[in-house]
């Protein structure tokens, strides 16, 4: 044999081994029976991700723990491979029986004592199924079986690396700019989830410590995103039962229709077939006549999986494998004939092109195709079809083309053609077949029953849906009512349309209106997808289920908050559906109407009883959502909404309340809304108050409090807001700091980076260093807690006072003379400074901080900015009213000596200062008369200043009765809402759960969980 016979052959195997290549790279994997390099992976059962293939020998792979390298994958091999779905790889018309994934991703394992029994990888090495039972491992689509001893005696080693639970930092493919805080924060991996339907299982979740999540690569494409710090456990795998990387070599790789390199192959589809077919896959030309009749041998499988035949002339043709049909060759069926004198298979009745009818008896044919390629549900649309024999196996099973795909069959499940007709019904079904191809390449319509009802459906054409389904030659019923196309059945095409008078066809034919798409998503969800109530109305009164979950386990309600359908939500809670279930992030629709600031969906949601206390998988509630978002509409209506008063300070699991989270994301409005009253839109009247105020001092984990926070983080808006609600100021955290302590060393700290930059430690000790002209450094923050009552003297566990921490004796002093003042009897009462630094902070420019506030902005009448910032102000800062008009507040215009600080009602007007403005009877600039003066405070949002009290009236007059009474009322409702039943609100608690919550005996009964903690409920108790 001379070299020019080998070159062939050796460019096949190197193109076929770059396929192989292409494949395996994102594939996860661990080290190999032929491992020799140290720890380079982290240990025995450490994961890394295949990034890329050097050669057909040699594959680089990224660890988990940062470590890249190449490794062996030919002649000796360094890796085993754990996990193949995020290559793509999948075994379409395969099903995993224990957990339902279709098809399977990955390695598929098949029973080898059951019939038709397969495994995922994750339920096989999880022990699902029979520990005895052997299995045969199947690593490619198509590919050889092989063996696998059963896993009861088997070695398991527990993997590790990037799994939920390991702590990561970015890795070598990051591109993602500073989501994770900057280069060398850590973050907590979530999850394992999917970058895209086609790659299972390559990525992670990460909450980053700056409190972002996202979705990070560790697979896809051979990316790896993160690199693990801490690694975490992610379960147990037999590792002497997984496959070698590299040991599926060329040489065992066959192509799709089992054809492998080597095969003789004959085409004996007619001319105009064989042409239609090649669309795509090489084409057709003239010279490729002398394919037709001849037999050639397949010397090649391509990137494509087309084949590559050679034929007696030396030309060589691509085909698409469907025109192609393996025969035996006489060596072949000779030699298999000497090996096996004694066993002669059967004659069959049946040949290579032969027009074939598939039995329509659903039950009877499952039972004969057992051991016999084995039954799918995707065979249904095939039962009574007629098909083409394109091959027969050496047991006489048949592989027939039917309905546009190829399945394998028992050959008693088929009826040849009776020879009587036989040529008739050949040219016909020929001419058919012809016509359909020619269909499927120029209108992509390929004769499918189940496209046309798909398509029909999303077209709206009910008459052509009503059509199709009562047609003689089709089995009108469920079968083709739920028959699906292009992953979708016709009733969800229908309902994501909009198209009522078809569902009402399809009900007609019994449709199943729970049949999932591949994420899980049934026709009510698409109706919610496509917002159309009137659909949502018509598949409930047909019984669809509201509730139902798609594999994000988020529902129809879900669904429309997150597209802001409001008529799908309005709709789905009038007609009953749950509010408050959980996706698998443990969100809410509620949680979701809050991220997407949608005020009129959490008003419905919360009229629904929507409950706010349900906890994310992140721990947040409602309100604790609202903080975090800096959502202030949302927290008002949350808080006049509240059922009870103690859970705007529910805790997360760090002790963080929704007042910690919103005093250290700066969020100053909601904030203000958690410790204040709530107010209207005009600030000047005192709305109802709000059910929830917040307790300002609770102390989270870390034992600190809001203040604690904000001071640490330098927001000073929020440090005034809780400072002049009258939060407590020496509250120590678990160092035994105050927030004092907090303020001076933030200060100490940035004088000593100032210090690295000036090298002059002579300005810094006599406290001559530029601390920065912004009016939110610690040592303004830190003068203004002592100013206000913050203990000097008191020590942390370290013994140290604040002073202790302050370096410079110019601060020193200015704080002990702030604390001095505050505590001087000359200084008047001890709110005085607060008094004077709530006024101050209410003169300031909400926008920018560092000027006074001077345009009154109409026509609400409200001061909040200054001149510079007010032409970005679009709405009311304070009120939320469009603003049309902006006015700067100049000098009074009558004694031009003072600042204008009073606004004429009802003409919107500030022009004159206080002593002037007492005097008139009609604005000086309009003429119009004065039926209200407003002092310019109340326009900034602060409260008028007290009126002079007559002598002789003190504190028990009719004002404090009334309050006197409110106050009994607030304890009379605090009783009621203890004693009452927090799921009905209607009967008392006379059922107590084993947490020490409890409800009514009605609802108790029909409950699993607390609905107060979420505890399993394992014992009930009756109170009498």
């Amino acid at each position: 044999m001379n070299a020019e016979n080998l070159e062939p052959s050796t460019s096949t195997s190197n193109r076929v081994a770059r396929v192989t290549m292409m494949e395996g790279v994102g594939a996860r994997v661990v080290r190999g029976p032929d491992w020799k390099w140290g720890k380079q992976d982290g240990g025995e059962g450490h994961v890394g991700t295949v990034r890329n293939f050097e050669s057909p020998e040699e594959v680089v792979v990224v660890w988990d723990n940062g470590t890249a390298a190449n490794y062996r994958c030919a002649g000796a091999y360094d890796l085993r491979i754990l996990d193949s779905a995020p290559t793509g790889m999948k075994h379409d018309g395969s099903m995993c029986d224990s957990c339902r994934q279709q098809p399977i991703f990955g390695i598929r394992w098949k029973c080898a004592e059951c019939p038709n029994f397969d495994l995922c990888s994750v339920c096989y090495h999880g022990d699902k199924h029979n520990l005895r039972h052997r299995f045969y491992r199947i690593t490619t689509p198509g590919g050889d079986r092989c063996a696998i001893e059963p896993r009861r005696k088997s070695k398991k080693i527990t993997a590790r690396g990037i799994f939920p639970g390991a702590r990561v930092v970015r890795g070598v493919d990051w591109q993602w700019e500073d989501q994770d805080g900057g280069n060398g924060r850590r973050g907590k991996v979530t999850e394992i989830q999917d970058w895209s339907a086609a790659s299972p299982r390559s990525a992670a979740y990460v909450l980053w410590d700056n409190a972002a999540k996202n979705l990070y690569r560790g697979g896809f494409e051979g990316m790896a995103d993160l690199k693990v710090v801490n690694d975490a456990k992610g379960g147990s795998f037999y590792r002497d039962h997984l496959p070698l990387l590299g040991e599926q070599g060329p040489g065992s790789r066959s192509g799709p229709g089992g054809l492998a390199i080597g095969d003789q192959v004959n085409v004996d589809l007619e001319l105009e077939i064989v042409q239609s077919l090649q669309h795509g896959h090489g084409g057709w030309t003239d010279g490729m006549f002398e394919c037709l009749g001849t037999t050639g041998t397949v010397v090649g499988i391509d990137e494509d999986h087309d084949i590559v035949v050679s034929y007696p002339s030396g030309n060589r043709w691509t085909f698409n494998p469907a025109v192609l049909t393996k025969v035996n060759s006489p060596s072949t069926a000779s030699s298999a004939n000497t090996d096996n004198a004694n066993i002669t298979p059967p004659p069959t009745p049946f040949t290579v092109g032969d027009l074939v009818q598939i039995c329509s008896d659903a039950e009877k044919i499952k039972l004969l195709q057992r051991g016999h390629g084995e039954w799918a549900e995707a065979m249904i649309p095939t039962l009574g079809k007629i098909g083409r024999v394109q091959q027969i196996y050496h047991d006489n099973d048949l592989k027939v083309e039917v309905c546009g795909t190829s399945w394998t069959y028992n050959p008693s499940a088929v009826t040849k053609v009776a020879s009587s007709d036989g040529a008739a019904v050949g040219n016909s079904s020929g001419e058919r077949l012809s016509a359909l191809l020619k269909k499927l390449f120029e209108t992509h319509v390929t004769g499918d029953i189940n496209e046309e009802l798909v398509k029909a459906a999303a077209n709206g054409d009910a008459s052509k849906v009503d059509e199709i389904l009562s047609r003689s030659d089709a089995d009108v019923g469920i079968s083709n009512a739920n028959g699906m196309f292009a992953g979708h059945t016709a009733l969800q095409a229908a309902s994501q349309n909009g198209h009522s008078d078809v569902i009402k066809v399809l009900m007609k034919y019994e449709v199943n209106f729970e049949i999932e798409d591949k994420d899980g998503d049934r026709a009510i969800h698409h109706a919610a997808f496509g917002d159309e109530p009137s659909v949502v109305e018509q598949l409930q009164r047909g019984g669809a289920d509201l509730n139902a979950r798609n594999k994000r386990r988020q529902t129809p309600l879900h669904i429309g908050v997150n597209k802001g359908h409001i008529g799908v939500v309005r709709i789905l809670l009038e007609l009953g559906c749950h509010p408050s279930l959980q996706d698998s992030e443990g969100d809410t629709p509620l949680h979701d109407a809050i991220s997407k600031k949608r005020d009129d969906m959490i008003q419905l949601l919360l009229e629904h009883h929507a409950d706010l206390t349900v906890t994310n998988n992140n721990g947040f509630n409602a309100l604790h959502h609202a903080a975090l978002r800096g959502n202030p509409s949302a927290m008002r209506i949350l808080l006049t909404k509240i059922p009870r008063h103690w859970i705007v300070d529910e805790k997360k699991d760090d002790g963080y309340t929704a007042l910690h989270l919103a005093a250290l994301n700066n969020h100053v409005e909601v904030a203000e809304l958690l410790v204040h009253q709530s107010r209207g839109s005009n600030s000047n009247i005192p709305n109802e108050e709000s059910k929830g105020k917040a307790n300002m001092d609770i102390q989270n984990v870390n034992l600190q409090t809001a203040l604690h926070l904000a001071v640490e983080r330098q927001h000073t808006q929020i440090v005034r807001l809780l400072v002049r609600e009258c939060c407590n100021l020496n509250i120590p955290d678990k160092d035994g700091d105050t927030p004092l302590h907090e303020a001076l060393r933030h200060h100490t700290l940035s004088q000593l980076r100032q210090l690295q930059d000036m090298q002059d430690v002579g300005k810094l000790l006599m406290g001559l260093g530029t601390p920065g002209a912004d009016k939110k450094s610690s040592a303004s923050i830190a003068c203004f807690l002592a100013a206000n009552g913050a203990d000097l003297n008191i020590k942390n566990k370290k013994g140290q006072t604040p002073l202790d921490l302050c370096p410079d004796p110019n601060l020193c002093k200015a704080l002990a003379k702030c604390h001095k003042e505050r505590h001087s009897p000359t200084s008047g009462p001890q709110n005085t400074v607060i008094i004077r630094n709530d006024q101050e902070s209410l003169q300031e420019c909400m926008v920018c901080s560092d000027l006074k506030r001077d345009t009154l902005f109409g026509p609400c009448g409200h001061v909040a900015t200054c001149s510079l910032c007010s032409p970005r102000v679009k709405k009311c800062l304070m009120c939320k009213e469009p603003v049309t008009s902006r006015h700067k507040i100049e000098e009074c215009v009558v004694c031009s000596d003072k600042k204008a600080s009073v606004l004429f009602m009802p003409c919107a007007h500030m022009c004159a200062c206080d002593g002037c403005a007492a005097l008139m009877k009609k604005c000086v600039q309009c003429r119009s008369s004065i039926d209200k003066l407003v002092p310019f405070i109340v326009c900034c949002g602060g409260n008028p200043p007290p009126a002079p009290q007559p002598p002789g009236i003190m504190n028990n007059g009719s004002r404090d009765t009334t309050k006197d009474v409110q106050k009994l009322q607030q304890q009379l409702q605090d009783i009621k809402d203890q004693t009452s039943c927090p799921v009905c609100m209607d009967r008392l608690k006379n059922m107590i759960f084993l947490c020490g919550h409890g409800t009514c005996q009605m609802c108790g009964d029909r409950m699993t969980e607390c609905p107060i903690c979420r505890k399993s409920v394992e014992k009930r108790i009756l109170l009498y």
